[in-house]
């Protein structure tokens, strides 16, 4: 594990995944109100998150906007004024990473047609489409549109043939390998018994290397070059 991202759901977390970002070699963060966690947030987090996101870019360990986007599988937010108001949030924070010249790592479930209307008002913005599930045309705009389409646990599992067809479709410059850690734990993994951490990432490099018939080594170079090229902020302090 050469680096690890660690995001942020909302304001009452922005210290710790900072704090903890800084505890170890290759730690990085991301700042930003998770649509699930926007039932509980405030117009004022927002005002509080520009403020904070302006001070973070004297840290070379901040690299994102995130996580961020609009979550429709949960009835409860997916609908009226719950709905109304993730994507009230979404727009915002990606107006915010606009302003900072930021990356955003995107929360995409059900939700992937009306965040593409959303990113094609933000075309010069990139980021990682975490956790990528959405339909083969879906993927092909999120590519076009010049995001990675995270690739991790879910993956893993033989019964995951959509994802597994996306893994193999496109050229590797278009994917972000990643954990997830603690939640989505890959196929091999009894969560009951040993938690999912980003010390996975290596046996999900070799399940990609599977699918799309390429060698570790060339996965392990190319993904982390995309790393890299998605996070600035990464590649100046690791580089």
């Amino acid at each position: 594990v050469r680096a690890i991202v660690i995001p942020s759901v909302d304001i009452n977390n922005f210290s710790s995944v900072r704090d903890i970002a800084h505890q170890f070699d290759g730690g990085f963060y991301a700042l930003g109100i998770h649509p699930m966690y926007v039932h509980s947030s405030e117009e004022g987090d927002l005002e509080q998150l520009a403020v904070i996101l302006e001070k973070a870019l004297d840290d070379p360990r901040f690299v994102a906007v995130g996580e961020i986007g609009l979550d429709f599988f949960v009835k409860e937010i997916a609908t009226g004024a719950a709905r109304e108001k993730q994507e009230y949030f979404f727009n915002e924070q990606l107006k915010l990473a606009r302003r900072f010249e930021l990356p955003v790592i995107l929360h995409v479930r059900r939700s992937q047609d009306i965040i593409l209307k959303y990113l094609r008002r933000y075309e010069e913005l990139s980021g990682i489409a975490h956790a990528f599930n959405g339909s083969e045309q879906q993927a092909d705009q999120f590519v076009e549109l010049g995001y990675l389409l995270g690739m991790g646990g879910a993956m893993t599992f033989e019964r995951a043939q959509q994802i597994r067809r996306h893994a193999a479709k496109y050229d590797l410059r278009h994917y972000a390998l990643e954990t997830d850690s603690p939640d989505m734990a890959p196929s091999w993994l009894d969560v009951k018994k040993t938690p999912n951490t980003p010390m996975q990432i290596a046996r999900i490099a070799e399940v990609f290397a599977d699918l799309r018939g390429q060698s570790v080594a060339e996965i392990q170079k190319q993904t982390w070059e995309n790393t890299l090229n998605i996070f600035p902020r990464m590649k100046q302090l690791i580089s």
